[in-house]
């Protein structure tokens, strides 16, 4: 499948292509389990009614963890955005959600310790001791926030809550990678 090439667009107007890979029926009534059907209206609900356009993506993440009604959240986060982070925390306090922060530092783990390549004895990125930090403190949703990839992956893979990313990471574009098509 190539998207991008089709000219007739007609999944645009409830028309199947025909070239999907998966049953229509079965996806539409996976949709209708009832934590899908959570999630995708709360997803709905910052899009519908005029909502599309009038909020940042933080502000979007502050509503949808108010929507779900998620108790306990977290963030794992890159060490060189911890002055972010810090912002990130305040700004959840005021709209009275505790936010658990985990650097991905955690646990201070070498580099050599845990790459078999690696020579370096300085402190290593730990996707996945974050992950297990998050999950000990049974988190219902996870931001990620800056946190490199390949690393990001690892830390993915590993989560038992729901996540969403807040920042990802682009050195080159100041963590906007879109800016890479301009």
């Amino acid at each position: 499948m190539d998207c991008t090439n089709c000219s007739a667009k007609s999944c645009r107007e409830s028309e199947s292509c025909g070239n999907e890979k998966f049953e229509r029926k079965a996806i539409v009534s996976d949709y209708h389990k009832s934590g899908n059907q959570k999630i995708l209206q709360a997803a709905a609900s910052l899009v519908d009614n005029g909502k599309a356009r009038s909020l940042s993506r933080l502000q979007e993440i502050i509503v949808f963890i108010k929507t779900m009604d998620y108790k306990k959240v977290g963030m794992a986060y890159c060490y060189g955005m911890e002055k972010d982070a810090k912002l990130v925390k305040k700004m959840f306090k005021a709209a009275e959600i505790r936010l658990h922060t985990v650097s991905c530092t955690v646990g201070a783990v070498n580099q050599n310790a845990i790459n078999v390549n690696s020579c370096t004895e300085k402190v290593s990125c730990n996707p996945l001791g974050q992950a297990e930090q998050l999950n000990g403190e049974e988190v219902d949703f996870v931001i990620i926030m800056g946190i490199c990839l390949g690393h990001d992956i690892l830390l993915q893979r590993n989560l038992k809550a729901d996540f969403t990313t807040f920042v990802v990471k682009d050195r080159v574009f100041l963590h906007a990678p879109i800016k890479a098509l301009e």
